[in-house]
Formats: C-alpha cells, structure tokens, sequence
C-alpha cells in the first residue's frame, strides 16, 4: 500500500504542485545539505498555504522550521505584509533555512529565531510579542504539550492552531507505549479534549511520509 500511497501524492503534485519551482529547490537545497528527510510533502504544504489564505491570516508563529519548506509554503500565502516568526533549536537547520528563505525572496517577511523554542517563547511572553493568526507545531513530539500551551497563550479568538504527526504510524492509541513521543503527543490530545478555549479534530493521512496525521483547532472566545 505505501507504494500506492507515493503514486497518488506523486500524481496530486504533478497536478496541482507542478508549478513550484521555488518549492522544488528549497527541497535539493535541503537533501543537499544532508537535512533529516521529514519536510511536509508538496501537497501537505500547500494545504498549509491554502489554509493561510482561507484564514486571511498576517502574522504566523512556526515551532520547528528545519529547512524553512513549510515556512515557505505558509509564507507564500501571506499577504504582502505578512510576518512569520519560525523557531528552530539547531543552528546548521536555522542557516540552511535562512538560506532558503533568501532564495525564495522572503527574507522581510520570515524571521528565524534560532535556540530552544521554549526560552524562545518565553522572551516573546515577556517582549509582548502579540497574537498570531495561525500557529503551526512540527517540532520535538515530547513538548508537544508545553507548546500547544504556549500556542494557546499567543493566540486571540479565532486563531488557527495547526500540530503536525499526530498519529505516528497509529502508536497514539498505545497508552502502554514507553516512546516520549509518543506520550507526548498524548498529552498533547489531553489538553484540546479538555481545553475549553479551543476546538479541534485530527485528520488521518496516508503518503509518501507513511501514516500520520495533522490537528487542526479553532481558538474560541
């Protein structure tokens, strides 16, 4: 089936992605510079671009930015004076990032804060960063929960709250299961079921990442 599973998302790229020839080198660029394989899938990025655009969204933060492939795609969607801020804890990521982001023409509208999101976050609470429109999680899997709760701190009614791999090959039902990961991705389902502030559901995906899936939520009043 993951065979199948490549054809189709190769097929829906071919369709709809085929035009993406910024897109394409940021991934060279990445392989290149021997980044870990794990960037969302063309199709999977620009469902985080077209999200942005249905949001009509102006200021994004991004937990985990790798070689900056999704920040690009969700920048891509901004309007001209759109901003994300994106948070990567390792520093050769960071650079080939904002390499990225230079090549795609991007550099006044993404801003790459290097170091550990959480002390990130924190001076952000206290330099009174503001509220985001949409907030994307696809960082380390075991603070899922400390970000989702700093997600909800930096967000108004109505923002977008978007966390990545969130099914992990279906391990998530597991409640026995001894990978951090895993756990934290669990608690990470604790909070949004308990959380009055914010509604959400996840979404099963097959392709060629293999069997995840993505949250998506809505900040309430």
């Amino acid at each position: 089936m993951k065979q199948t599973w490549e054809n189709v998302d190769e097929y829906i790229t071919d369709r709809l992605c085929s035009n993406e020839q910024i897109m394409d080198e940021v991934l060279v660029a990445n392989r290149k510079a021997d980044l870990p394989e794990i960037d969302v899938s063309p199709n999977q990025g620009k469902f985080l671009q077209l999200l942005v655009q249905m949001k009509g969204a102006k200021r994004i933060l991004e937990i985990g930015t790798l070689g900056a492939y999704s920040t690009i795609w969700m920048a891509r969607g901004l309007p001209s004076d759109g901003r994300i801020i994106t948070l990567e804890l390792d520093g050769y990521h960071a650079q080939v990032a904002q390499s990225n982001i230079a090549h795609a023409g991007l550099e006044h509208m993404i801003e790459v804060r290097r170091g550990d999101a959480l002390d990130h976050l924190a001076k952000m609470e206290a330099e009174q960063e503001g509220a985001f429109d949409l907030i994307f999680i696809d960082a380390d899997k075991p603070n899922n929960p400390k970000y989702l709760t700093w997600a909800l701190y930096f967000s108004h009614p109505g923002t977008v709250i978007i966390g990545d791999n969130v099914v992990r090959d279906g391990e998530i039902v597991n409640k026995h299961s001894t990978d951090p990961r895993i756990q934290g991705v669990r608690t990470f389902y604790d909070i949004l079921a308990d959380n009055p502030r914010i509604t959400s559901t996840a979404i099963q995906t097959v392709g060629s990442k293999g069997y995840d899936g993505f949250m998506i939520g809505i900040v309430q009043e």
